[in-house]
This record gives C-alpha cells, structure tokens and sequence, in this order.
C-alpha cells in the first residue's frame, strides 16, 4: 500500500509541477530578464497592475503603445494609483534597450480579452 500511495503522490506533485512551468512559460523572458516580474504578473496584481487589466484598460486605444512605451521608458505614477497605492513605476530605459520593451508592450497589448 504505501508503494501505491508514494506513487499517487508523486503524480500529484509532477501535475502540480507541470501546471506552474506551463503559466511560467506565458511569461515572456523578457519580462522575466528586464525585472518587470518584480513588480507585474500576468494575471493578478502584485505591486502593479496585472498586465491583463492593463490590456483591457487600454483595448482599441490607438495611442495606447506609443504611450505605454513611453510610460516604461520613463515610469512614472498616477495612472494606477488605485492599485499601486501611489508608488511609481521605475524608468527601464536604457537598462532595457528600446527594441526589448517595445515587445514587452506588444505583449502587454496582446492579453486584451
């Protein structure tokens, strides 16, 4: 019997293991790489908002990405004080080259529902 229940737990273990790298995987390595993470999840609100709200807050905005570039190069703070409680996004640039947080954007962007 334990032999039966040693390896029912190991298969609990590996599915819960496989189902946390699958949402790792979403994160674009870029994110993980510029520290953006620190601050920003996917999903849920850590000390930013979760970038999904920001995809949704901003859909069908045309100036949206020039504005969120923008916003990430230089920070900055007031746009999500509700959720941040009034601390400020620090500025990426040039610790993250242009090109890299201008993916970052587009992927920001893309979650929009």
């Amino acid at each position: 019997m334990k032999a039966r229940w040693l390896s029912v737990t190991a298969a609990a273990v590996f599915m819960l293991g496989t189902a946390g790298q699958a949402a790792a995987a979403e994160m674009p390595e870029l994110a993980k790489k510029g520290g953006c993470t620190a601050c920003h999840a996917i999903d849920k609100k850590v000390v930013g908002p979760a970038w999904a709200d920001v995809a949704k807050k901003y859909k069908g905005d045309a100036g949206a990405k020039e504005r969120l570039i923008n916003a990430v190069k230089a920070g900055g703070k007031g746009n999500w004080t509700e959720v941040t409680g009034g601390v400020p996004m620090p500025p990426y640039s040039p610790r993250v080259a242009d090109a890299d947080i201008e993916k970052l954007v587009d992927f920001v962007l893309s979650l929009a529902q």
